[in-house]
């Protein structure tokens, strides 16, 4: 009689404990995770920063969300990256975002990160007296990559001065090229963006002779994510921009250990960082005036055939995400 009680009051428990245990994995929240992906620009200062004070991480904790940092050196890998479903949001350039929206793998732009018609310049050699604005580009060497913002920045100075590309020797480079085309006279001017203006104009070697805000060039940059994340986690992408607009606030506080490693982050030293932020305006939400600006680069591309088709950038759209 003891054992058989013994026995009814062992399955007992243990049908007790593995009720507790089945009801707590139940009710535990699954685990998750994302895959952030950066790049090194100034237009994505308050990302770093959130980055560098785990403020992120730490939102995503409570979520049961595993966060994964991913380091691109520029927009074109990262949109390959997203395209694999190796990456689930990124920051990019007008240009990487409006291509990412074309592609075959369903994109969403939930945010602007940051927009800057000054972060973008058309700089000739410190020295040429003969080119001191826009207007002075008549039958000169124009450098810049071919299908960039500043390539489109090119095609709005010429219109704004009367010419054309007829009128001026456009000579492909990439970024990384500018400095050198300028300093040995393979080019009379390039157009280039934040941080490299800084670098090349401080050293002496150029000055600027046009800016973004002399044309409609708004300098739009993108907050971009698979739909198919999306659809499943917008609650995590929800938080992400939270932080992000939280980290874009505290930029006037930002300490000297931040200021520091921004300045590693992007080649610069802490004083170009201060100088360089004061041409963004960062933000999240996306405006009509960046819709246009949007439109305005996917029409540029289908005429230079770098894009296949116009589309509506309004319907990639995800507007509801912060309200």
């Amino acid at each position: 009689m003891d054992s058989g009680r013994n026995f009814k009051s062992h399955f007992f428990l243990l049908t007790l404990i593995l009720t507790f245990l089945l009801t707590f994995t139940a009710c535990k929240p699954a685990q998750r995770s994302v895959r952030i992906a950066i790049q090194p620009s100034a237009a994505f200062i308050p990302l770093y920063i959130a980055r560098y004070t785990n403020a992120i991480e730490n939102a995503l904790k409570k979520m049961n969300v595993t966060l994964v940092w991913q380091d691109f050196e520029s927009g074109p890998p990262m949109n390959e990256s997203l395209s694999a479903e190796m990456t689930d949001i990124g920051v990019i350039g007008d240009v990487p975002t409006v291509l990412a929206l074309a592609g075959t793998t369903k994109m969403k732009l939930v945010g602007i990160p940051a927009r800057g018609p000054d972060a973008y310049a058309m700089i000739a050699r410190a020295d040429d007296s003969s080119f001191n604005s826009f207007e002075d580009m008549k039958g000169k060497k124009i450098a810049t990559v071919f299908g960039s913002t500043g390539h489109n920045f090119i095609e709005k100075l010429l219109g704004k001065a009367g010419l054309s590309f007829e009128d001026i020797e456009f000579i492909n480079i990439s970024a990384s090229e500018a400095e050198v085309a300028l300093s040995e006279g393979f080019a009379d001017a390039v157009i280039i963006w934040e941080p490299n203006i800084t670098r090349i104009i401080d050293r002496g070697i150029a000055k600027i002779v046009a800016q973004g805000h002399e044309t409609d060039l708004r300098g739009t940059n993108g907050f971009v994510v698979r739909e198919d994340y999306l659809k499943e986690n917008a609650d995590i992408i929800k938080e992400i921009l939270l932080q992000y607009e939280g980290a874009a606030k505290s930029l006037s506080n930002m300490d000297a250990e931040i200021l520091h490693k921004l300045s590693l982050a992007l080649n610069v030293t802490e004083a170009q960082i201060k100088s360089i932020m004061k041409k963004y305006d960062y933000s999240v939400n996306v405006t009509k005036e960046d819709q246009k600006a949007l439109q305005d680069t996917i029409s540029f591309l289908v005429s230079i055939n770098n894009l296949k088709y116009e589309y509506w950038v309004e319907s990639y759209i995800e507007k509801d995400l912060l309200k």
